[in-house]
């Protein structure tokens, strides 16, 4: 006799699609075929009555990048990160959605823990980290997810003094001066009101707001 099937609560179900995108994405992380994670999706219902299962369909694909929807056009991941195939024709950010959709290492930093979504888009703030700080070194154990604050404090790369300056950078609109030419009308309105003067240097018809 083959091995019982695997049981699904509830729970189970509902910690997959806290962590994933799509019905897809939540049976990879479970483990289990789509099929199997179908049918348990389909018998849990929400306070309204709506299964689980609908409650988690992504057909607009939001949060996931476009590539990822080209089925067939991507070697398999392992072979990338195995170095079958040479992972450095590829976009890292890429590979880093590949590893997330396929559930290989979870959503979460590696550090504390953070897991908390971006609301318009869904994703977690988090990079991609190469323990020993090799980067071509995509070996699955070498890998790990720190968010933007351990990323800064623990990284083997850590952001660079330039690019946090770079976000900090911060102008103030409201101080910078802007000019203009004045038209003629414009002139002969002031010279009225005594608040133009003729002998003026070159340059001089250009007056500030401030």
């Amino acid at each position: 006799m083959g091995a019982p099937s695997k049981i699904l609560t509830k729970e189970d179900i509902l910690r997959a699609q806290k962590m994933t995108r799509s019905n897809m994405a939540a049976a990879r992380y479970l483990h289990v075929s789509y099929n199997h994670y179908k049918k348990y999706a389909k018998m849990y219902k929400n306070e309204e009555g709506v299964t689980l299962l609908e409650l988690h369909k992504n057909q607009e694909g939001k949060g996931i990048p476009k590539f990822l929807n080209n089925s067939g056009k991507q070697p398999p991941l392992m072979d990338l990160l195995e170095g079958r195939v040479p992972i450095e024709h590829f976009d890292p950010q890429k590979v880093k959605y590949r590893i997330i959709q396929e559930c290989l290492i979870e959503e979460k930093c590696n550090h504390c823990g953070f897991t908390e979504r971006r609301v318009h888009d869904t994703k977690v703030p988090l990079i991609l980290n190469h323990k020993d700080g090799k980067r071509k070194n995509w070996h699955l154990e070498n890998l790990e997810f720190l968010c933007y604050n351990c990323a800064f404090l623990y990284a083997t790369s850590p952001l660079t003094d330039d690019q946090v300056q770079a976000q900090e950078h911060y102008v103030d609109k409201s101080k910078e001066e802007f000019e203009w030419e004045m038209d003629e009308h414009t002139i002969e309105h002031l010279k009225e009101l005594g608040l133009y003067e003729d002998e003026k240097r070159p340059g001089d018809e250009y007056i500030s707001r401030l």
